[in-house]
């Protein structure tokens, strides 16, 4: 499995992008503004979209990228999310008011797009591509994603705050080589983070305490992702000085990852 980074910031303006990742060349974790950047043929290959959560900056491209493909491509493009959050894009985006229904377009026996509820704990396996929704903690009902393709792990925690069940499942990964977090505020603005269910590196350093190595086959290499515009650096230096026994990386658009 081959993960590209197609946006990771928490806020867009010069060439920032927010959430999206692409999975080889077929499946979309988020689909926020990153998309964007993509050809015609490579908006043509996805085939499904991963979605952690029903804020704008996940779902912002989602309706596009169907109005842009939908009638060139033979197949429905299908959304896996858990519930709430289909819930809210058919009743609050694709509405006909906000979007068009494509659940309904031409018809509702053979639509553009397709919704399939996943559960936490359990994976949808393509051809050995195996994805697992993970409990996370944010302001909307949230999940996170685990990727493995058998050789290695990939953690996407999508936006979360504290959250023990999260790392209950973590450590029971012993093939894990990638942890992507979020930590969306610095410091100084604990209340902001604390309220709007985000991390700041304080809190950041309270849970990857809750990470247990002892099962896990070789080092892992941790990325900060969802940094505010403006605030990446001094964020990453809070997380710097704060002595953790980790590998602690700002992720970085078109990044690839390698299972």
């Amino acid at each position: 499995m081959q993960i590209k980074i197609l946006g990771c910031s928490g806020g867009i303006g010069g060439k920032q992008r927010t959430t999206s990742m692409l999975v080889d060349n077929d499946i979309l974790i988020d689909a926020g503004t990153g998309v964007g950047d993509l050809s015609m043929d490579e908006l043509l290959a996805i085939d499904h979209i991963f979605v952690t959560h029903s804020h704008l900056d996940h779902i912002a491209f989602i309706p596009l990228l169907l109005d842009t493909v939908m009638g060139i491509r033979a197949e429905p493009i299908t959304v896996h999310a858990n519930q709430e959050t289909l819930d809210t894009l058919c009743h609050h985006i694709f509405n006909w008011k906000v979007w068009p229904d494509f659940n309904a377009i031409p018809n509702a026996h053979a639509p553009f797009l397709r919704y399939n509820e996943v559960k936490l704990g359990e994976t949808i396996d393509f051809n050995g591509r195996k994805f697992t929704p993970l409990p996370a903690n944010h302001v909307v009902s949230a999940v996170g994603y685990h990727l493995d393709s058998g050789d290695a792990s990939l953690v996407f925690t999508g936006d979360t705050t504290v959250c023990d069940a999260l790392w209950v499942e973590v450590n029971k990964i012993q093939n894990l080589k990638y942890l992507i977090i979020e930590t969306a505020f610095s410091n100084a603005e604990l209340k902001l983070a604390k309220l709007s269910k985000h991390l700041c590196p304080s809190m950041l350093v309270d849970e990857l305490g809750k990470l247990m190595l002892d099962n896990i086959q070789k080092p892992i290499e941790i990325y900060i992702t969802h940094l505010k515009p403006g605030e990446g650096e001094s964020i990453m230096h809070e997380i710097a000085v704060s002595n953790l026994a980790h590998s602690i990386q700002a992720l970085n658009q078109q990044q690839l990852f390698v299972l």
